[in-house]
């Protein structure tokens, strides 16, 4: 056998598709476009997916889940993945270095898989309930990394603190007793007299008061 003996398996090949070479091809005249519409015109395109403006099939198909952008980066450490380690101080570098996590990795997290026997003092690495528990069981001991707070004077603090308030004075005003409504004041003679424009006064006959001439009198 020679290399220019070899070729490619029969059928795994084909001919290239010529189109608009005559209708005897098949693929005449139209070019396999169609006789009318958009798709048989040049430059007739729209965007990929697109279905001619029914519910595309990314959109008609269900969503399930959340798919977290960060999820690669925080590498997961089984517990018996520990032993590689020749020192008895580790953190996320030294995993590094021994191979155990990546190095495009941002942080780690220890996972209750397997075993260990040695002491050893992880800083600044995150742990799992079990795994802690399995590493104190050994002699070991776990530093947490420290979660970052938000300092005083900064927007997101004082957010808190509005947030924090405004709960606090929604409770305190739904303990409370709603206030009783106040009684509206009745309407006197005096007060209607009294409200009365100096137009009004002129337009009543002289001698008539602001009461009615009956009220006041004694029989």
């Amino acid at each position: 056998m020679h290399l220019n003996d070899i070729g490619p398996a029969p059928g795994a090949t084909h001919a290239r598709k010529r189109v608009g070479r005559g209708i005897g091809s098949g693929l005449g005249k139209t070019a396999g476009r169609g006789h009318k519409g958009q798709r048989s015109r040049s430059g007739g395109f729209h965007k990929v997916g697109f279905e001619g403006g029914q519910m595309p099939l990314q959109r008609r198909l269900p969503k399930r889940g959340f798919i977290s952008l960060t999820r690669g980066d925080t590498a997961e450490v089984p517990l018996s993945a520990l032993a590689k380690l020749a020192v008895d101080s580790a953190d996320l570098a030294a995993l590094k270095a021994a191979g155990i996590v990546p190095h495009s990795a941002a942080a780690a997290k220890v996972i209750l898989s397997g075993t260990i026997s040695r002491s050893l003092k992880l800083e600044g690495i995150r742990v799992s309930k079990g795994a802690k528990a399995a590493i104190e069981a050994a002699g070991g001991s776990v530093v947490m990394p420290a979660v970052a707070k938000p300092q005083e004077g900064s927007k997101k603090a004082q957010r808190l603190v509005d947030a924090v308030a405004k709960k606090a004075a929604r409770e305190k005003a739904a303990k409370e007793p709603a206030p009783a409504p106040a009684p509206k004041a009745k309407k006197s003679a005096k007060g209607e007299a009294a409200k009365e424009s100096p137009k009004q006064a002129a337009k009543r006959p002289a001698g008539e008061s602001g009461k009615e001439s009956g009220k006041g009198k004694k029989g």
